[in-house]
């Protein structure tokens, strides 16, 4: 297997970027959800998750830039706060820090595919970050990787992984990965922790590209798992991952299974 391609989101639910080189550590890709748009109405973070309330977030880009990002619109103007508010319909603040006690709502997906995205439906509370580092913008964990034949040809960039990684196996090889390592290059070596969940959010317009919803539907039929015990069956696409051994990836890195 190899890694076939990078993918960093400088802010949570925002569009992202591609990399050929990056550094990956405890705190995960260098530069990934290291900020989020903090609600200013009700103090939650913007999360795509509820698409009712925050589609639009996946219609704007963040970029690293030196030591900040840059957020851009659809048409690519840079974007303020008051910008970005403008376009959300919703006073928002980019922050670099996880207010104490901040969380997200998390739309049922199987309700938004049933009733749409402009539907009311379920939306409870979640909390961040429970396998990352305090005070991140992780949902999870620090590190999110999918194999190409998971991905049966659709795009990374509804399932927003860090690591695309190339493989002519069955799809959904990832399951079998829990509580085993990949060593990724020639430094970087990870522990697989779970079968990744997935949200509405991959069913959603991402930049140019249209909704789709067999983008859940697919898991949803095939993909059934526990990704942890104690939580029921879920579709399941990709896999995260901790970091034992931090290092360097190229894309063209050779990644072995232990």
């Amino acid at each position: 297997m190899i890694v076939t391609a990078l993918h960093r989101h400088p802010v949570k639910s925002l569009l992202g970027e591609e990399a050929t080189r990056a550094r990956i550590d405890g705190r995960g890709l260098d530069g990934d959800r290291r900020y989020a748009l903090l609600d200013l109405v009700d103090g939650r973070i913007a999360s795509a998750k509820e698409p009712r309330a925050w589609r639009r977030l996946l219609t704007l880009r963040a970029r690293t830039v030196g030591g900040g990002v840059r957020i851009t619109g659809p048409d690519g103007a840079v974007l303020d706060d008051a910008g970005i508010s403008a376009l959300l319909g919703r006073p928002v603040r980019l922050i670099d820090e996880r207010p104490p006690g901040a969380v997200l709502r998390r739309s049922v997906p199987e309700q938004v595919l049933a009733a749409g995205i402009d539907a009311e439906v379920d939306s409870p509370e979640q909390e961040f970050g429970s396998a990352a580092e305090p005070g991140s913008f992780f949902d999870f964990a620090p590190l999110h990787l999918v194999t190409t034949a998971s991905l049966a040809g659709a795009p990374a960039a509804r399932y927003r992984p860090n690591l695309v990684i190339g493989h002519d196996g069955e799809p959904y090889a990832e399951n079998a990965w829990t509580g085993r390592e990949l060593a990724v290059g020639p430094d970087l070596r990870l522990r697989v922790i779970a079968a990744t969940p997935r949200c509405a959010v991959p069913t959603l317009p991402h930049g140019t590209l249209p909704a789709d919803p067999e983008a859940l539907r697919r898991p949803a039929r095939e993909n059934r798992v526990r990704p942890l015990p104690g939580m029921p069956p879920l579709p399941c696409l990709g896999a995260y991952a901790q970091v034992l051994s931090p290092g360097v990836v190229e894309v063209g890195d050779t990644v072995t299974l232990h």
